[in-house]
Protein backbone atom coordinates (compact mmCIF):
# COMPACT_ATOMS: atom_id res chain seq x y z
CA UNK A 1 0.00 0.00 0.00
CA UNK A 2 3.05 2.43 0.65
CA UNK A 3 4.19 1.90 -2.95
CA UNK A 4 0.71 2.34 -4.54
CA UNK A 5 0.27 5.43 -2.73
CA UNK A 6 3.70 6.76 -3.54
CA UNK A 7 3.80 6.32 -7.00
CA UNK A 8 0.27 7.79 -7.20
CA UNK A 9 1.16 10.73 -5.61
CA UNK A 10 4.36 10.75 -7.76
CA UNK A 11 1.78 10.28 -10.77
CA UNK A 12 0.34 13.41 -10.00
CA UNK A 13 3.08 15.51 -9.51
CA UNK A 14 4.49 14.63 -13.13
CA UNK A 15 6.61 16.98 -14.98
CA UNK A 16 10.10 17.99 -16.10
CA UNK A 17 11.20 14.78 -17.50
CA UNK A 18 8.86 12.45 -20.16
CA UNK A 19 11.26 9.92 -20.05
CA UNK A 20 11.28 9.66 -16.38
CA UNK A 21 7.51 10.14 -16.17
CA UNK A 22 6.57 7.72 -18.37
CA UNK A 23 8.43 5.21 -16.50
CA UNK A 24 6.76 6.40 -13.13
CA UNK A 25 3.44 5.81 -15.09
CA UNK A 26 3.99 2.41 -16.42
CA UNK A 27 5.52 1.68 -12.41
CA UNK A 28 1.95 2.72 -11.27
CA UNK A 29 -0.25 0.59 -13.57
CA UNK A 30 2.15 -2.35 -13.46
CA UNK A 31 1.33 -1.89 -9.73
CA UNK A 32 -2.09 -1.42 -9.63
CA UNK A 33 -2.43 -4.34 -12.66
CA UNK A 34 -0.94 -6.88 -9.97
CA UNK A 35 -3.21 -6.32 -7.27
CA UNK A 36 -6.27 -6.56 -9.70
CA UNK A 37 -4.73 -9.87 -10.81
CA UNK A 38 -3.98 -11.10 -7.26
CA UNK A 39 -7.64 -10.13 -5.83
CA UNK A 40 -8.89 -12.15 -9.00
CA UNK A 41 -6.71 -14.95 -8.07
CA UNK A 42 -7.79 -14.87 -4.66
CA UNK A 43 -11.34 -14.83 -5.63
CA UNK A 44 -11.20 -17.44 -7.90
CA UNK A 45 -9.27 -19.93 -5.45
CA UNK A 46 -12.18 -19.22 -2.69
CA UNK A 47 -15.02 -19.74 -4.98
CA UNK A 48 -13.27 -23.17 -6.17
CA UNK A 49 -12.53 -24.23 -2.61
CA UNK A 50 -16.22 -23.42 -2.26
CA UNK A 51 -17.76 -25.31 -4.81
CA UNK A 52 -15.73 -28.26 -3.51
CA UNK A 53 -16.17 -28.12 0.04
CA UNK A 54 -20.09 -28.15 -1.59
CA UNK A 55 -19.69 -31.19 -3.55
CA UNK A 56 -18.53 -32.72 -0.47
CA UNK A 57 -21.09 -32.64 1.68
CA UNK A 58 -23.66 -33.44 -1.18
CA UNK A 59 -21.95 -36.54 -1.37
CA UNK A 60 -21.91 -37.13 2.43
CA UNK A 61 -24.96 -38.44 4.02
CA UNK A 62 -27.30 -35.88 5.63
CA UNK A 63 -29.25 -37.33 8.42
CA UNK A 64 -31.00 -35.50 11.02
CA UNK A 65 -29.99 -37.14 14.39
CA UNK A 66 -29.67 -35.83 18.00
CA UNK A 67 -26.89 -37.47 19.00
CA UNK A 68 -24.01 -35.86 18.60
CA UNK A 69 -21.61 -38.60 17.43
CA UNK A 70 -22.18 -41.39 15.37
CA UNK A 71 -20.42 -44.24 13.46
CA UNK A 72 -22.31 -46.85 11.10
CA UNK A 73 -20.14 -50.02 9.99
CA UNK A 74 -21.10 -52.96 7.42
CA UNK A 75 -19.26 -56.10 8.70
CA UNK A 76 -19.99 -57.59 5.04
CA UNK A 77 -17.60 -55.18 3.48
CA UNK A 78 -15.50 -53.85 6.39
CA UNK A 79 -16.83 -50.61 5.41
CA UNK A 80 -17.86 -47.18 7.03
CA UNK A 81 -21.11 -46.27 5.81
CA UNK A 82 -21.64 -43.20 7.57
CA UNK A 83 -19.89 -41.27 10.59
CA UNK A 84 -20.82 -38.13 12.44
CA UNK A 85 -17.70 -36.86 14.74
CA UNK A 86 -17.00 -40.56 15.68
CA UNK A 87 -12.64 -39.92 16.72
CA UNK A 88 -13.81 -37.08 19.36
CA UNK A 89 -13.48 -37.74 22.46
CA UNK A 90 -16.64 -38.79 24.60
CA UNK A 91 -18.14 -40.49 27.53
CA UNK A 92 -20.02 -43.76 27.04
CA UNK A 93 -21.22 -44.49 29.97
CA UNK A 94 -22.32 -48.24 29.94
CA UNK A 95 -21.50 -48.55 26.68
CA UNK A 96 -18.08 -49.86 28.64
CA UNK A 97 -19.33 -52.82 29.89
CA UNK A 98 -19.21 -54.13 26.34
CA UNK A 99 -15.19 -53.83 27.43
CA UNK A 100 -16.16 -55.56 31.05
CA UNK A 101 -17.87 -58.41 29.57
CA UNK A 102 -14.87 -58.67 26.96
CA UNK A 103 -12.25 -59.20 29.30
CA UNK A 104 -14.30 -60.80 31.66
CA UNK A 105 -15.13 -63.73 29.10
CA UNK A 106 -11.38 -63.83 28.37
CA UNK A 107 -10.45 -64.55 32.24
CA UNK A 108 -13.34 -66.78 33.43
CA UNK A 109 -12.39 -70.88 32.39
CA UNK A 110 -15.63 -71.73 33.33
CA UNK A 111 -19.11 -69.56 32.92
CA UNK A 112 -20.81 -71.60 35.13
CA UNK A 113 -18.56 -71.79 38.06
CA UNK A 114 -20.38 -70.00 41.22
CA UNK A 115 -19.47 -66.89 43.20
CA UNK A 116 -20.51 -65.85 46.57
CA UNK A 117 -21.39 -61.68 46.79
CA UNK A 118 -20.00 -59.78 49.16
CA UNK A 119 -20.83 -56.07 50.17
CA UNK A 120 -17.84 -54.52 48.38
CA UNK A 121 -19.38 -55.31 45.37
CA UNK A 122 -22.35 -52.53 46.06
CA UNK A 123 -20.16 -50.16 47.31
CA UNK A 124 -21.21 -46.83 46.01
CA UNK A 125 -23.24 -47.83 43.54
CA UNK A 126 -26.35 -46.34 45.55
CA UNK A 127 -24.72 -42.90 45.62
CA UNK A 128 -24.56 -42.43 42.15
CA UNK A 129 -27.35 -43.55 41.42
CA UNK A 130 -26.56 -46.67 39.32
CA UNK A 131 -28.53 -48.69 37.23
CA UNK A 132 -28.15 -52.32 39.23
CA UNK A 133 -29.43 -55.85 38.09
CA UNK A 134 -30.74 -56.79 41.65
CA UNK A 135 -28.45 -58.99 42.77
CA UNK A 136 -27.86 -59.09 47.15
CA UNK A 137 -25.11 -59.76 49.65
CA UNK A 138 -24.25 -63.34 50.33
CA UNK A 139 -26.47 -64.34 47.31
CA UNK A 140 -24.49 -67.16 45.20
CA UNK A 141 -24.63 -67.11 41.49
CA UNK A 142 -22.68 -68.12 38.28
CA UNK A 143 -20.29 -66.12 36.11
CA UNK A 144 -22.48 -66.19 33.73
CA UNK A 145 -25.80 -65.05 35.74
CA UNK A 146 -23.14 -61.71 35.93
CA UNK A 147 -22.61 -61.52 32.62
CA UNK A 148 -26.33 -61.34 32.00
CA UNK A 149 -26.99 -58.95 34.91
CA UNK A 150 -24.31 -56.62 33.68
CA UNK A 151 -25.44 -56.49 30.13
CA UNK A 152 -29.00 -56.64 30.26
CA UNK A 153 -30.18 -54.88 32.85
CA UNK A 154 -26.71 -52.85 32.80
CA UNK A 155 -25.99 -53.99 36.26
CA UNK A 156 -23.03 -51.56 38.00
CA UNK A 157 -23.01 -54.50 40.59
CA UNK A 158 -22.58 -57.11 38.32
CA UNK A 159 -19.38 -55.15 37.26
CA UNK A 160 -18.17 -54.82 40.61
CA UNK A 161 -18.68 -58.63 41.45
CA UNK A 162 -17.13 -59.41 38.29
CA UNK A 163 -14.14 -57.07 38.20
CA UNK A 164 -13.66 -57.98 42.30
CA UNK A 165 -13.61 -62.04 41.27
CA UNK A 166 -11.97 -62.19 38.21
CA UNK A 167 -9.11 -59.79 38.78
CA UNK A 168 -9.02 -59.72 42.38
CA UNK A 169 -9.39 -55.87 42.80
CA UNK A 170 -10.54 -52.48 40.78
CA UNK A 171 -7.10 -51.57 40.16
CA UNK A 172 -5.91 -54.84 38.58
CA UNK A 173 -9.38 -55.17 36.51
CA UNK A 174 -8.86 -51.64 34.98
CA UNK A 175 -5.36 -52.46 33.73
CA UNK A 176 -6.94 -55.78 32.14
CA UNK A 177 -9.26 -53.19 30.20
CA UNK A 178 -6.40 -50.60 29.16
CA UNK A 179 -4.74 -53.25 28.33
CA UNK A 180 -7.10 -54.58 25.92
CA UNK A 181 -7.58 -51.10 24.71
CA UNK A 182 -3.91 -50.81 23.73
CA UNK A 183 -4.22 -54.52 22.44
CA UNK A 184 -7.16 -52.99 19.52
CA UNK A 185 -4.88 -49.93 19.41
CA UNK A 186 -7.95 -47.66 20.21
CA UNK A 187 -5.56 -44.64 20.68
CA UNK A 188 -8.39 -42.47 22.02
CA UNK A 189 -10.01 -44.63 25.23
CA UNK A 190 -8.57 -44.30 29.14
CA UNK A 191 -11.04 -46.79 31.29
CA UNK A 192 -11.04 -45.48 35.28
CA UNK A 193 -13.89 -48.36 36.09
CA UNK A 194 -16.00 -51.01 34.93
CA UNK A 195 -19.23 -49.47 34.87
CA UNK A 196 -19.50 -46.13 32.84
CA UNK A 197 -19.99 -44.14 35.75
CA UNK A 198 -18.39 -40.26 35.21
CA UNK A 199 -15.14 -39.72 35.22
CA UNK A 200 -13.16 -37.10 33.76
CA UNK A 201 -10.00 -40.52 33.15
CA UNK A 202 -13.15 -42.40 31.64
CA UNK A 203 -13.59 -41.87 27.86
CA UNK A 204 -13.45 -42.77 24.51
CA UNK A 205 -15.05 -42.39 20.95
CA UNK A 206 -17.50 -43.89 19.13
CA UNK A 207 -15.26 -45.35 16.60
CA UNK A 208 -13.15 -46.76 19.62
CA UNK A 209 -16.60 -48.48 20.80
CA UNK A 210 -17.39 -49.90 17.59
CA UNK A 211 -13.66 -51.41 17.83
CA UNK A 212 -14.36 -53.13 20.94
CA UNK A 213 -18.39 -54.30 20.30
CA UNK A 214 -17.20 -55.77 16.78
CA UNK A 215 -13.96 -57.52 18.51
CA UNK A 216 -16.30 -58.70 21.29
CA UNK A 217 -18.91 -60.20 18.72
CA UNK A 218 -16.62 -62.77 17.33
CA UNK A 219 -17.09 -64.08 21.18
CA UNK A 220 -19.62 -66.36 21.31
CA UNK A 221 -20.62 -66.25 24.72
CA UNK A 222 -20.81 -62.20 23.89
CA UNK A 223 -23.28 -62.21 20.88
CA UNK A 224 -25.57 -64.94 22.59
CA UNK A 225 -25.71 -62.75 25.88
CA UNK A 226 -26.04 -59.41 23.92
CA UNK A 227 -28.68 -60.91 21.36
CA UNK A 228 -30.86 -62.57 24.73
CA UNK A 229 -34.35 -60.62 25.57
CA UNK A 230 -34.82 -62.24 28.58
CA UNK A 231 -32.78 -64.36 31.28
CA UNK A 232 -33.24 -66.17 34.49
CA UNK A 233 -30.44 -66.94 36.79
CA UNK A 234 -29.29 -70.15 37.48
CA UNK A 235 -31.02 -69.76 41.26
CA UNK A 236 -34.00 -68.41 40.11
CA UNK A 237 -34.19 -65.17 41.82
CA UNK A 238 -34.02 -62.62 39.00
CA UNK A 239 -35.75 -62.24 35.30
CA UNK A 240 -33.64 -59.56 33.57
CA UNK A 241 -34.78 -58.04 30.55
CA UNK A 242 -32.83 -56.61 27.98
CA UNK A 243 -32.39 -52.80 28.25
CA UNK A 244 -33.02 -52.37 23.96
CA UNK A 245 -36.86 -53.76 24.53
CA UNK A 246 -37.84 -50.26 23.16
CA UNK A 247 -37.16 -51.11 19.80
CA UNK A 248 -40.71 -53.16 19.95
CA UNK A 249 -42.58 -50.73 20.02
CA UNK A 250 -40.25 -48.68 17.65
CA UNK A 251 -40.95 -51.23 14.91
CA UNK A 252 -36.99 -52.43 14.88
CA UNK A 253 -37.32 -56.12 14.16
CA UNK A 254 -33.78 -55.87 12.24
CA UNK A 255 -32.24 -54.61 15.78
CA UNK A 256 -30.90 -58.15 16.82
CA UNK A 257 -29.56 -57.03 20.05
CA UNK A 258 -27.19 -53.90 21.66
CA UNK A 259 -26.01 -51.73 24.57
CA UNK A 260 -27.87 -48.86 26.23
CA UNK A 261 -25.70 -46.22 28.36
CA UNK A 262 -27.02 -43.21 29.78
CA UNK A 263 -24.97 -40.99 32.20
CA UNK A 264 -25.53 -37.28 33.07
CA UNK A 265 -21.96 -36.24 30.88
CA UNK A 266 -22.48 -39.09 28.30
CA UNK A 267 -26.41 -38.34 27.67
CA UNK A 268 -28.23 -41.26 25.89
CA UNK A 269 -25.83 -43.74 24.42
CA UNK A 270 -26.69 -46.84 22.10
CA UNK A 271 -24.50 -49.60 20.56
CA UNK A 272 -26.75 -51.87 18.16
CA UNK A 273 -26.07 -54.74 16.27
CA UNK A 274 -28.67 -55.01 13.00
CA UNK A 275 -29.40 -56.82 10.24
CA UNK A 276 -30.55 -56.30 7.08
CA UNK A 277 -29.98 -56.78 3.24
CA UNK A 278 -28.54 -59.86 4.04
CA UNK A 279 -25.77 -57.85 5.45
CA UNK A 280 -24.55 -57.00 9.85
CA UNK A 281 -24.45 -53.29 10.49
CA UNK A 282 -23.11 -52.32 13.65
CA UNK A 283 -24.31 -48.69 14.98
CA UNK A 284 -22.85 -46.89 17.81
CA UNK A 285 -23.91 -42.79 19.15
CA UNK A 286 -22.94 -40.88 21.85
CA UNK A 287 -24.41 -37.79 23.60
CA UNK A 288 -28.06 -37.81 22.73
CA UNK A 289 -30.30 -35.30 24.83
CA UNK A 290 -31.76 -37.09 27.62
CA UNK A 291 -35.22 -37.67 27.64
CA UNK A 292 -37.28 -39.47 30.64
CA UNK A 293 -40.47 -39.53 27.73
CA UNK A 294 -38.36 -39.63 24.79
CA UNK A 295 -35.76 -42.27 23.79
CA UNK A 296 -33.57 -39.85 20.94
CA UNK A 297 -31.02 -42.64 21.22
CA UNK A 298 -33.29 -45.66 19.62
CA UNK A 299 -34.95 -43.23 17.66
CA UNK A 300 -31.52 -41.61 15.93
CA UNK A 301 -30.99 -45.43 15.40
CA UNK A 302 -34.32 -45.99 13.75
CA UNK A 303 -33.28 -43.04 11.30
CA UNK A 304 -29.72 -44.06 10.56
CA UNK A 305 -31.02 -47.79 9.80
CA UNK A 306 -34.19 -46.57 7.66
CA UNK A 307 -32.39 -43.92 5.91
CA UNK A 308 -29.76 -46.87 4.88
CA UNK A 309 -32.14 -49.35 4.44
CA UNK A 310 -34.46 -46.76 1.94
CA UNK A 311 -31.37 -44.92 -0.17
CA UNK A 312 -28.19 -47.98 0.05
CA UNK A 313 -28.23 -51.52 -1.56
CA UNK A 314 -26.12 -53.99 -3.07
CA UNK A 315 -24.95 -52.67 -6.62
CA UNK A 316 -23.05 -53.90 -9.35
CA UNK A 317 -19.95 -52.27 -10.14
CA UNK A 318 -18.14 -54.87 -11.77
CA UNK A 319 -19.30 -57.28 -14.80
CA UNK A 320 -16.64 -60.11 -15.54
CA UNK A 321 -17.60 -58.75 -19.18
CA UNK A 322 -15.99 -55.90 -17.92
CA UNK A 323 -11.93 -54.92 -19.13
CA UNK A 324 -10.21 -53.96 -16.54
CA UNK A 325 -7.08 -52.88 -18.30
CA UNK A 326 -5.39 -53.57 -21.66
CA UNK A 327 -2.11 -54.59 -21.77
CA UNK A 328 0.24 -54.18 -24.86
CA UNK A 329 2.63 -57.04 -26.11
CA UNK A 330 6.23 -57.02 -27.47
CA UNK A 331 7.07 -59.98 -30.04
CA UNK A 332 3.62 -62.08 -29.34
CA UNK A 333 0.71 -63.27 -31.86
CA UNK A 334 -1.46 -60.46 -30.24
CA UNK A 335 -0.97 -56.72 -29.87
CA UNK A 336 -2.54 -56.74 -26.97
CA UNK A 337 -3.83 -58.63 -23.87
CA UNK A 338 -7.66 -57.37 -22.49
CA UNK A 339 -7.99 -58.04 -18.44
CA UNK A 340 -10.97 -59.00 -16.92
CA UNK A 341 -12.55 -59.47 -13.53
CA UNK A 342 -12.43 -62.82 -11.90
CA UNK A 343 -15.94 -62.58 -10.98
CA UNK A 344 -19.34 -59.77 -11.22
CA UNK A 345 -18.62 -57.47 -7.85
CA UNK A 346 -21.00 -55.97 -6.06
CA UNK A 347 -20.65 -53.15 -3.05
CA UNK A 348 -23.04 -51.33 -0.68
CA UNK A 349 -23.70 -48.20 -2.41
CA UNK A 350 -26.63 -45.42 -2.79
CA UNK A 351 -29.35 -46.71 -4.71
CA UNK A 352 -29.17 -43.34 -7.27
CA UNK A 353 -25.56 -45.18 -8.10
CA UNK A 354 -23.88 -43.75 -11.41
CA UNK A 355 -21.93 -46.12 -13.31
CA UNK A 356 -19.55 -43.55 -15.22
CA UNK A 357 -17.95 -42.77 -11.71
CA UNK A 358 -16.65 -46.44 -11.49
CA UNK A 359 -12.59 -45.49 -11.91
CA UNK A 360 -10.02 -48.43 -12.74
CA UNK A 361 -6.42 -47.69 -11.41
CA UNK A 362 -3.59 -50.23 -13.12
CA UNK A 363 0.02 -50.18 -11.76
CA UNK A 364 2.54 -52.99 -12.86
CA UNK A 365 4.09 -54.39 -15.82
CA UNK A 366 3.38 -52.01 -19.06
CA UNK A 367 4.04 -54.58 -21.70
CA UNK A 368 4.00 -58.56 -22.03
CA UNK A 369 6.71 -60.35 -23.44
CA UNK A 370 7.89 -63.77 -24.26
CA UNK A 371 9.64 -63.99 -20.87
CA UNK A 372 6.27 -64.02 -19.03
CA UNK A 373 4.94 -66.60 -17.14
CA UNK A 374 1.60 -68.02 -16.91
CA UNK A 375 0.02 -67.45 -13.76
CA UNK A 376 2.30 -64.46 -13.17
CA UNK A 377 0.98 -61.22 -11.44
CA UNK A 378 1.72 -58.58 -13.41
CA UNK A 379 0.19 -56.16 -11.33
CA UNK A 380 -3.47 -54.81 -9.50
CA UNK A 381 -6.02 -52.96 -10.44
CA UNK A 382 -7.49 -50.36 -7.99
CA UNK A 383 -11.38 -49.86 -8.48
CA UNK A 384 -12.38 -46.93 -7.27
CA UNK A 385 -16.54 -45.81 -7.43
CA UNK A 386 -16.71 -41.61 -6.70
CA UNK A 387 -13.14 -41.10 -5.66
CA UNK A 388 -13.74 -43.73 -3.12
CA UNK A 389 -11.66 -46.99 -3.01
CA UNK A 390 -13.62 -49.89 -3.03
CA UNK A 391 -11.79 -53.04 -4.20
CA UNK A 392 -7.99 -54.43 -5.89
CA UNK A 393 -7.85 -56.90 -8.04
CA UNK A 394 -4.64 -58.77 -9.11
CA UNK A 395 -3.73 -58.80 -12.64
CA UNK A 396 -2.95 -62.36 -13.69
CA UNK A 397 -1.32 -64.09 -16.61
CA UNK A 398 -3.80 -66.93 -17.69
CA UNK A 399 -1.66 -68.47 -20.38
CA UNK A 400 1.42 -68.93 -21.83
CA UNK A 401 2.49 -65.82 -23.97
CA UNK A 402 2.56 -67.04 -27.95
CA UNK A 403 5.97 -65.57 -29.45
CA UNK A 404 5.33 -64.67 -33.15
CA UNK A 405 8.50 -65.23 -35.12
CA UNK A 406 7.92 -62.67 -37.79
CA UNK A 407 7.46 -60.27 -35.03
CA UNK A 408 10.77 -61.26 -33.45
CA UNK A 409 12.75 -61.26 -36.41
CA UNK A 410 11.00 -57.37 -37.69
CA UNK A 411 11.80 -56.18 -34.07
CA UNK A 412 15.39 -57.62 -34.01
CA UNK A 413 16.40 -57.06 -37.90
CA UNK A 414 19.74 -54.80 -36.58
CA UNK A 415 20.61 -57.46 -34.67
CA UNK A 416 20.06 -60.10 -36.98
CA UNK A 417 22.13 -58.28 -39.69
CA UNK A 418 24.71 -57.74 -37.66
CA UNK A 419 24.81 -61.58 -35.98
CA UNK A 420 24.26 -62.38 -39.90
CA UNK A 421 27.45 -60.34 -41.00
CA UNK A 422 29.26 -61.52 -37.89
CA UNK A 423 28.75 -65.07 -39.20
CA UNK A 424 29.93 -64.19 -42.64
CA UNK A 425 32.94 -62.49 -41.82
CA UNK A 426 33.59 -65.86 -39.53
CA UNK A 427 33.56 -68.36 -42.36
CA UNK A 428 35.17 -65.87 -44.95
CA UNK A 429 38.28 -65.37 -42.51
CA UNK A 430 38.00 -69.22 -41.60
CA UNK A 431 37.97 -70.27 -45.98
CA UNK A 432 40.82 -67.82 -46.64
CA UNK A 433 43.11 -69.40 -43.66
CA UNK A 434 42.34 -72.95 -45.01
CA UNK A 435 43.37 -71.66 -48.32
CA UNK A 436 46.98 -70.07 -46.86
Amino acid sequence: MEKEGYFLYEAGNLGGNDQGDLKLVLKFFVLRYNKTMKRISTMIIKIFLFSLFSIYQVQALEINIDSNHAILYNTKENKIVYEKKSTEKVSIASLTKITTALVALENIKDLDEKVILTREDFQGLYEANAAVAGFKVGEEVTYRDLLYGLLLPSGADAAQALERTVAGSNEEFINLMNEKAKELKLENTHYQNPTGLDDENHYSTVKDVLTVFQYALKNPDFKTIITTQKYTTSNQAHIFTSTLRKVQSLEMDYVLGGKTGTTEDAGLCLATLANFDDTDFLLVTAKAEYSKTTPRNFLDHKTIYEYVKDNYDYQEVVNKKNILVTLKTEYLKEDKIDFYSKDNKSFYLENNFDKDKVKYQYTGIKKITPNHKKGQKLGKVKIYYDNQLLDTEDIILLEKPKLSIPKYLVGHQKEIILFGLLIFLMISFHKKKKKD
